[in-house]
Order: structure tokens, then C-alpha cells, then sequence
């Protein structure tokens, strides 16, 4: 087996991993809340404090590959969450269950832009594509398969085997970084952690994410922007930073790229605005029009098969097309699902539904694997550890401000008008941000990057 498929599985296999530990938990939690004694605020911070490790340790990441070598690095990720896992299975209250789950992410948040480096740099551009589709795909399985999987350990065994399921293929990832993963050679020269970096860039992100989290309750509103508010200032104070740093922690003016700057943006407005679309319409198909749970999960089928097939697409005609055709189709078409979604007023119009999340599963998947695709054509080699971080962190930004602001804009509406039709206008409104990167995408120059990548296969 070549050296970079070597890499590209021990990442693989790594981000499942995390991904699984993600979101396997949450089925857990009325047995963790009866086996802690938990209440619902303190279970919601059983997946927040994963989520809030993984982001606020991502900075770190660049600088600790380039001192000590990635391969180092993602080992030593590895066994964190290792560690962390065997502690989270024998939580004997839920204080302690946080804790871990808190060190869990940030294991995670090591172990993906890491891996992800490791990877990518073993491919030239024009590879990347399929690398890319391996990843979505992988990225797609995980969710998918969570909820059943972790049902079925609760219903069988207890809720600590959710974790405990973790461990062997935890294990095994690290058996294969320690056989596999070779040190990199020393090509850049050693930086000085920037300290005052490292704690403003997590300063900001944990208020950020603090502020989102409470924006997306219902008696949150004032604490969160607050919060947010917060956040925001101490980033611009980091940005101001950062910019004028020689070797800042996140060198932000990779961002000055127009792919990676457009890709980060599509993130934001499409996966992120579904990851909110979904969680309102799981609210609106159960409360409003009484479908049972196993019925409007069964949903996440056709999402899932739409989602594998232009997954599959992307990477067999992202050299061919470039990005930018790509991008509109999937944007358009994740717009149409949500506006077929507005369209359903009782539970007998469900072949509307599976229409309406196939559509959205399609287009969503289209556009994220094709900005994945797409984010690092243009980042050389050495710049490819600041450019992933970059790019997850952004990635967790979007899924938490997609939940924040839908659900700030349902808790709005149903202050003003009926909650059905305070469900249908979110779905509108929802719908008609996917516009807004399909402005971005006019402003790719495609035939250049088609050209580039030709060139590059010859």
C-alpha cells in the first residue's frame, strides 16, 4: 500500500472516530440523565463541552506539528481521547461526565487539522478532489450510522458502552499512526509560541460559542449576545494581532486566498444553515404536525443516499467542471428542498418530505464537498497546517451558528404569528440565504482553476 494511502487511512479512520463520538452520545442522554440524575441543561452540556474542546484547541494545533511533528502530535491526540474516553464511560457524576467529554474534544480538535495536513500534503491539487470525497464520505457514514448504533448499545447494555464502543477503533488508529506515520522532515524553522495569540484566538472562540449556545435558547437571548458581543470584540483584537504578528498563531492572512475565504463562507451558509433547518423541522414534523420519531428520523434516508451520490459526483467531476458549477447547483437545490419543506402542512404529504430532504441532502453535500475540494487548491505545502486549522474551526463555527440563529429567528416569529406559520417563514427565509453563496461562487474564476488543475495532470 502506498505511504500517502497509508496517511489518508489512519486520518480516515481518526476523523470517524471523532465524528462518532460526536454525535453517538446523544442518544444517550435520557439514560445518562437517570443514571447522573442530570437535568436537561446539564445534559446539553454533555455534547457542548465536546464541541467547545474540539474548537478552542484547534489554534494550537499548527504550532504544536511544527515543534514537536505531526505524527507526534496525532498520536499523542489519540491517546488523549483515549484517556478521556475510559474516564467519560466510568463518569460517576454528570460534573465529572463534562469534564471528560471537555478533554474528549480537545483530543479531537488535535487529531482532525492535524490528520488533515498530514494528508493533503501527500497530494498535488488536482488529487485533492478525491481525497476530499473520502472525507465527506466518511463524514456522511458517522452521523448516519450514530444514532442507530448508539439506540443499540443503550438498549442492550448501559449508556457507558457508548463510550467504551469508542475504544477499539480508537486503539486501532493508534496502532496504525505508530506502525504507519513516518517524521516529517524539518523543513521550517522552529516559532516562539505567541502566547498572547493563544489566549485571546480562545478567548474569543469560547465566548463565541458560549454566546451562540445561549442564542439558541429560549431564555437565552440577552446573556448571548452579550457573550457574543464579547467574543467578537476580543477577536478583533486578536485579528488586529494576528495581522501584524511575523508568526502569529493562525496566520489569518491566508484568508486573503479567494477559495479558501469563499469555501469558508459557503460552509457558513449552507451545512451550516441545514445543521438549524434540521433541528427546526424535527421541532415542527413531531410538535406541529404529530409524526412520530422513528418516521421523521427515517427521513435522514434519502438525505443520506442524495448526500452519497453527490458526494460520488464531486469527486468524479471537480476537475472536469471546477468549482463554481458545482456550487450553484448544490445552492439552488438545498434552496428548493427548503422551500418544498415550507410546503408540507400535515403528516399525509410525507413523499414531499423524503422529496424535500433528498433535495436538501444533495445540494448541501454538493456544495460542502466541493468547497472542500476546492478550500485548498491554492495553499502551498507549508501553509497547509494554518490553513486546516483555519478551516475546522470555521467548520464547528457554522454548525453552531446555524442552530443559534435558526433558532433565534423560530423563537422571534413565534412572538409575532401562529407557530405554523412562524415554522413556515423560517423555512423561507431559510431558503433564501442559499442566494447568498451563489453571489460568492459568480466571483470564482473557474475556467482558470479547471485549466491549473489540467495542467497539473499532465
Amino acid at each position: 500500500m502506498p505511504y500517502r494511502t497509508k496517511v489518508a487511512v489512519v486520518y480516515l479512520l481518526g476523523f470517524f472516530v471523532d465524528l462518532i463520538n460526536m454525535f453517538i452520545a446523544n442518544v444517550a442522554y435520557p439514560a445518562i440523565s437517570h443514571g447522573l440524575g442530570a437535568t436537561v441543561s446539564e445534559l446539553a452540556w454533555v455534547s457542548n463541552a465536546y464541541i467547545l474542546g474540539l474548537t478552542i484547541v484547534i489554534p494550537l494545533s499548527a504550532w504544536l506539528a511544527q515543534r514537536v511533528g505531526g505524527h507526534r502530535v496525532f498520536g499523542l491526540s489519540l491517546v488523549i481521547f483515549l484517556l478521556a474516553t475510559l474516564g467519560a464511560g466510568f463518569s460517576q457524576s454528570i460534573g465529572q461526565l463534562i469534564a471528560w467529554r471537555l478533554l474528549q474534544g480537545m483530543g479531537g480538535g488535535l487529531l482532525i487539522p492535524v490528520g488533515q495536513t498530514l494528508a493533503y500534503q501527500l497530494y498535488r491539487s488536482h488529487e485533492r478532489a478525491g481525497l476530499s470525497a473520502a472525507i465527506m464520505l466518511v463524514g456522511l457514514l458517522a452521523p448516519a450510522l450514530s444514532p442507530a448504533l448508539g439506540g443499540l448499545i443503550v438498549d442492550t447494555l448501559t449508556w457507558r458502552w457508548v463510550f467504551f464502543a469508542n475504544l477499539p477503533l480508537a486503539a486501532l488508529a493508534l496502532l496504525l499512526a505508530a506502525i504507519w506515520l513516518k517524521k516529517q522532515p524539518d523543513t521550517q524553522p522552529r516559532t516562539r509560541l505567541d502566547v498572547i495569540g493563544l489566549l485571546s484566538s480562545c478567548s474569543a472562540l469560547l465566548l463565541i460559542l458560549l454566546g451562540l449556545t445561549s442564542l439558541a435558547r429560549n431564555d437565552g437571548t440577552a446573556t448571548g449576545l452579550v457573550m457574543l458581543a464579547c467574543g467578537l470584540l476580543v477577536l478583533a483584537g486578536y485579528v488586529r494581532h494576528s495581522l501584524r504578528h511575523s508568526h502569529p498563531l493562525l496566520d489569518l492572512r491566508l484568508m486573503q486566498d479567494p477559495l479558501l475565504r469563499n469555501a469558508m463562507m459557503i460552509y457558513q451558509a449552507i451545512p451550516g444553515v441545514f445543521i438549524g433547518v434540521s433541528l427546526v423541522a424535527m421541532l415542527y414534523l413531531q410538535n406541529q404536525l404529530g409524526m412520530g420519531a422513528a418516521q421523521v428520523g427515517s427521513l435522514m434516508i434519502p438525505w443520506s443516499l442524495a448526500s452519497f451520490m453527490a458526494i460520488t459526483l464531486t469527486g468524479k467531476q471537480f476537475n472536469r467542471l471546477g468549482p463554481r458549477p458545482l456550487l450553484i447547483a448544490g445552492c439552488i437545490m438545498q434552496g428548493l428542498g427548503i422551500l418544498a419543506l415550507a410546503q408540507v402542512g400535515s403528516a399525509q404529504q410525507y413523499p414531499l418530505l423524503l422529496a424535500a430532504f433528498a433535495m436538501m441532502g444533495f445540494g448541501g453535500s454538493l456544495c460542502s464537498s466541493t468547497a472542500q475540494s476546492c478550500a485548498f487548491l491554492q495553499v502551498n505545502d507549508a501553509q497547509l497546517a494554518q490553513a486546516s486549522a483555519l478551516w475546522n474551526i470555521n467548520r464547528q463555527l457554522s454548525f453552531c451558528l446555524g442552530v443559534a440563529l435558526l433558532s433565534l429567528l423560530l423563537n422571534k416569529l413565534q412572538e409575532n404569528m401562529p407557530a405554523t406559520l412562524a415554522f413556515h417563514w423560517c423555512f423561507y427565509l431559510a431558503a433564501a440565504s442559499a442566494l447568498i453563496p451563489v453571489l460568492l461562487c459568480l466571483r470564482i474564476t473557474n475556467r482558470a482553476i479547471v485549466r491549473q488543475l489540467n495542467a497539473q495532470k499532465e
